[in-house]
């Protein structure tokens, strides 16, 4: 299997994030991707290679045109109005207040346009982002071009990102551009098949009235776990959409044999569906030692989670997302991706 990796993505190093009550180094950090890219070699999976340069046209077509235009800027008017550290929102404009007209100044544009305090900006944010963007779409040409599968060690993630809305550490939803891409380019239905802890609340709202991309999420109760504003069961799509979202939420201190049963029972839902291509939205917080996350999957049932999803015999694209126990995390996330190789 072929790993699409971009070094720019250190460009996103020592930022900060709101959590908790507390504004703390973020728990997204840059040792996550080399870890991984670490162990991809140790294990010899397969070749690491950089991406090519795409445009954000196919992001356009997901993403609102003023966010995306927004993001490139964000560092720029943060030290143009003399801030420093890292640009961070704090305020948003919710219920009873106006957000139909993007204001001027850079701080209420970072709320404007986020919906938490976790995605942050330092000097090299959008580099990362870009780069993260393009590291996806190259993953993904391998495998409309005849390879099985591959996988995109994207950094930031991108599953928690809106049409035109930022937050838990995502920005360009990575998952979501590389399904629309696959249909623009003669896939009739694309399955995104999120495992990561936390719902992909941002790819769920991007395709929430579409038939042709179906969403299925396994992840942490909506009620005690975050996102929280979505993610429950019941939200099943609309419009045409409807009956193409699936939501698979567990409680905390869920562990594999519960967890597993979720897994068949999306694969069951997304065998029904017949996509042609699968993009896994992958993280690996699920783990029980990480330090944002409560559920209790050991390192050992990773590689079993792989062979599930082998097992249906579609082209897949993996696209990383979380995982934040950083010791074990390249050994989760690769973990998977032997499994699925049958190794």
């Amino acid at each position: 299997m072929k790993t699409i990796f971009s070094p720019l993505h250190n460009g996103h190093s020592g930022q900060l994030e709101i959590i908790a009550g507390e504004i703390v180094p973020g728990f997204e950090k840059a040792s996550r991707a080399e870890i991984i890219r670490a162990r991809v070699e140790s294990e010899k999976l397969g070749p690491i290679l950089p991406p090519d340069e795409h445009d954000l046209s196919t992001a356009g077509r997901i993403h609102r045109s003023d966010y995306l235009a927004f993001l490139p800027t964000v560092w720029t008017q943060w030290q143009a109005a003399g801030r420093s550290g890292s640009a961070l929102p704090f305020t948003w404009p919710t219920r009873g207040l106006r957000g139909d007209v993007p204001p001027k100044a850079i701080e209420a544009l970072l709320g404007y346009y986020s919906f938490d305090g976790g995605a942050p900006f330092v000097a090299g944010t959008w580099d990362a982002i870009k780069s993260s963007h393009d590291v996806a779409l190259t993953a993904a040409a391998l495998v409309l071009n005849g390879e099985h599968s591959a996988f995109a060690l994207c950094r930031p993630p991108g599953h928690h990102a809106g049409a035109g809305f930022m937050g838990g550490y995502c920005y360009i939803n990575n998952a979501a551009v590389t399904a629309e891409w696959f249909r623009q380019n003669g896939a009739t239905r694309v399955t995104i098949l999120d495992i990561d802890y936390h719902h992909g609340n941002g790819t769920q709202e991007i395709f929430y009235e579409r038939a042709d991309v179906q969403v299925i999420n396994l992840h942490g109760d909506p009620m005690n776990e975050y996102p929280f504003f979505l993610g429950h069961a019941d939200e099943k799509g609309s419009g045409s959409g409807t009956g193409f979202n699936h939501n698979l939420p567990m409680p905390a201190g869920t562990a594999w044999e519960p967890w597993s049963a979720a897994l068949d029972d999306a694969c069951k839902r997304l065998a029904e569906f017949a996509p042609d291509i699968v993009v896994v939205s992958l993280g690996v917080d699920t783990f029980e030692k990480d330090p944002i996350s409560q559920f209790k999957l050991k390192s050992v049932d990773y590689p079993k989670i792989g062979r599930k999803i082998a097992e249906l015999g579609l082209p897949t694209l993996f696209v990383m997302e979380g995982g934040y126990a950083v010791e074990e995390i390249g050994v989760n996330a690769v973990g998977v991706l032997t499994g699925f190789e049958g190794e």
